[in-house]
């Protein structure tokens, strides 16, 4: 007979698996799922226990063949697609496709693609899992039914071309229900009040103290008449050191990434968004060649809600820790992280498949996105297995002696790096540098410099970004680890929701179709009940329930929603938003319309006139090049930047936005406006000019 066969999803993971397998296997890659239900039609007959009609997927068939062709002339078949649900699910139709009997231990699962992993799990073959393929086919059959029989209700009460999903519906919710209270939110009027103070006439010898209240008391102040009659009353007060606590604090490691956490922090630290985080792990994990080694998997499988880490893999960590850090960096007993809630341990967290792999020596090997991703998760990684970083904590209450006898509270604290541990390698937070307070004891009189008082307002909930969104759908229940990113997507491809800058605002057609979902899907849209859904998949998932039964019980009440939606939805409509942009054929208004990627402009006459064309954003600025208008466009991955009207025969090109009404005032030139780490600067793209841009709050 002829070679073993290994099927696996991508290309990229074939090229890396044959490597290590050699000649007697061959490697093919499936491009995901080559069966699936239908696009044109639900595919689920309700009525014969919701029995899903499969097909093979349109373009797949040349591929589908090509398998069956080389199945029929190996000796043996292994399936190895991806070790989730989804995996699962995509073995389960090869082999039903390709007659593999389902008792036969033909399915293998790679958490690592690295050589040893590879070899191992290929002598541990086991048979399809079918609780794990029911959980995937019962959320296929699950969202087919909401999607495909709530939509076309929308198109024929609202408007053509809606949607609606059992999770997308929930997140445009959330998004919508923050907007509600940033909109009803009132701002109320608060003061704070600092002293600097001093033990000595250096810069370092200053501190700040921030007010505490009258008479040891905690004190709110909120109106400037408060701040400015204590600041009278301050006048010519001394200040006196009255209590001083110094104690150790214990400050211990993150957790390896999880999906959720991993997304959450390189949209924080790296501006990723959850799309491109999951796109470049997946590179990581399917192989990237490497200088002297050859294909490499640097990271295990990113989608994963565990934080389990394999004994192999402390025991590495440790080892590497002890010969760069030092004994003392290694804990007394290897770190053990445990996730909260459902998850599911049948992965790894997110790790280095090797953590000698360093991110500088497999640097020139990556692109840049793949460099600070890698270097992202190794740290984290070698962090979470190192030993506790230790602070000294300082705390000091000062007290302010007035004239008219009253004493007025001021506190500060301040903390030193006793030992940085796992801090040597990464930070949880860009606010880690040291922050000490000069040398203080109790009854110390300190010289006073300033009081300086500042209004602010209190501020609504934040909108959501994508990595929060993430975060509060992991918290509540809604989604797994393999749903989040396409779930962002798809309400942002369907006009419900738009990014601007970081922040996830709803348009005006997601907050109609949530208030409509409201009303009459309220179940399909309600928190909890998403999240019991969860549940019970993940109960099928586990074979504690029959997925039969779920759906049962979940369509005796559905069902009964859609007739009366059907019946009691009136019509709405949404008018398109005018522009001010003229149609050059007709003479009307042109209107935006949503596509399948972006906003566009059409003429109000259709059918009668078709003209439609690109929004185009002009800045008001003049290309230094040839004088034509500077406009706003986007790159063929969805990236801001400005351009010349008149491109190509113009090359001008910047990524910062350029400021309409402002020059650089050493040479002339265009200044564009640059915001990093919440500090915005203003630069000229000419020369050295640089200057700060006050903070809003600064300026209150």
């Amino acid at each position: 007979m002829a070679k073993n066969l290994v099927i696996v999803e991508s290309p990229a993971k074939a090229d890396t698996i044959h490597k290590y397998l050699g000649r007697n296997y061959t490697v093919i890659a499936s491009m995901g799922h080559v069966i699936d239900l239908p696009s044109s039609q639900m595919g689920v007959d309700i009525e014969d226990h919701f029995k899903p009609k499969y097909i093979t997927i349109r373009g797949k068939g040349d591929t589908l063949k090509k398998l069956k062709k080389e199945a029929k002339a190996s000796q043996t078949v292994f399936l190895a697609t991806d070790p989730d649900r989804e995996g699962e699910a995509i073995s389960y139709h090869l082999a039903n496709a390709l007659n593999i009997p389902l008792e036969k231990k033909c399915r293998v699962t790679f958490n690592e693609i690295t050589k040893s992993t590879v070899q191992k799990s290929m002598k541990e073959p086991r048979e399809i899992d079918l609780d794990l393929v029911n959980a995937q086919q019962a959320r296929r059959v699950l969202d087919r039914i909401v999607g495909y029989q709530i939509s076309p209700i929308l198109w024929k009460k609202v408007k053509k071309g809606l949607s609606a999903g059992r999770v997308q519906s929930v997140a445009t919710r959330l998004i919508c229900d923050r907007e509600d209270e940033i909109n009803a939110f009132v701002p109320e009027e608060y003061w704070s009040l600092d002293a600097i103070l001093a033990v000595g006439k250096r810069v370092k010898d200053q501190f700040v103290a921030k007010f505490y209240g009258e008479n040891g008391k905690k004190e709110e102040l909120s109106t400037k008449e408060q701040v400015d009659a204590i600041i009278a009353d301050l006048k010519g007060a001394t200040y006196t050191i009255v209590d001083v606590k110094e104690k150790e604090k214990i400050r211990r490691p993150m957790p390896p990434f999880t999906t959720s956490t991993l997304q959450q922090e390189a949209s924080r630290k790296l501006n990723f968004a959850t799309k491109k985080t999951m796109m470049i792990a997946q590179q990581l994990y399917e192989g990237i060649q490497i200088k002297g080694e050859g294909k490499i998997g640097l990271i295990t499988y990113m989608r994963t809600d565990s934080l389990r880490i394999s004994t192999e893999a402390q025991q590495d960590a440790k080892e590497y820790i002890k010969g760069v850090y030092g004994e003392n960096y290694i804990p007394a007993t290897p770190n053990v992280y445990k996730a909260k809630g459902a998850s599911q341990d049948a992965h790894e967290a997110i790790r280095s498949t090797n953590v000698r792999f360093t991110p500088d020596e497999v640097k020139e090997s990556l692109n840049n996105d793949q460099f600070k991703l890698y270097k992202l998760i190794w740290s984290r990684f070698v962090a979470s297995q190192m030993a506790n970083a230790v602070l000294d904590t300082v705390s000091v209450d000062i007290d302010g002696a007035a004239k008219k006898k009253k004493v007025y509270r001021f506190k500060s604290s301040g903390f030193t790096i006793k030992f940085n541990g796992y801090m040597a390698v990464y930070h949880d937070s860009d606010e880690e540098k040291e922050k000490a307070l000069p040398k203080l004891t109790k009854d110390q009189q300190v010289e006073f410099e300033n009081l300086q008082g500042d209004q602010h307002f209190t501020q609504p909930p934040a909108r959501y970004t994508e990595a929060t969104l993430v975060k509060t759908m992991e918290e509540l229940g809604i989604g797994r680890p393999s749903t989040y990113s396409p779930t962002i997507s798809t309400i942002m491809s369907r006009g419900y929701v738009i990014r601007d800058k970081k922040q996830l605002l709803p348009t005006e057609l997601g907050a109609i179709i949530t208030s409509i979902m409201k009303k009459h899907f309220a179940e399909i849209v309600n928190v909890e009940f998403t999240a019991n859904m969860e549940k019970q998949l993940d109960d099928i998932a586990d074979g504690d329930i029959k997925w039969i039964e779920v759906l049962e019980e979940f369509y005796a009440g559905f069902g009964k929603t859609l007739e009366k939606a059907e019946a009691e939805m009136e019509n709405v409509v949404i008018a398109d938003e005018e522009s001010d942009v003229i149609c050059e054929k007709c003479g009307r208004n042109m209107v935006y319309k949503m596509g399948r990627f972006r906003k566009f402009l059409a003429c109000p006459g259709f059918p009668e006139c078709r003209n439609a064309k690109p929004i185009i954003k002009d800045t008001g600025v003049l290309c230094p090049k040839c004088g034509g208008k500077i406009l706003e466009k986007k790159s063929k991955k969805g990236k801001i930047y400005f351009g010349c009207e008149k491109n190509p025969t113009c090359d001008f090109m910047i990524w910062d936005k350029p400021l309409k009404d402002e020059k650089c005032p050493k040479c002339g030139g265009i200044v564009v406006e640059k915001t990093s780490r919440g500090k915005t600067t203003v630069h000229c793209i000419d020369c050295d000019f640089v200057k700060d841009v006050p903070s809003k709050d600064a300026e209150n």
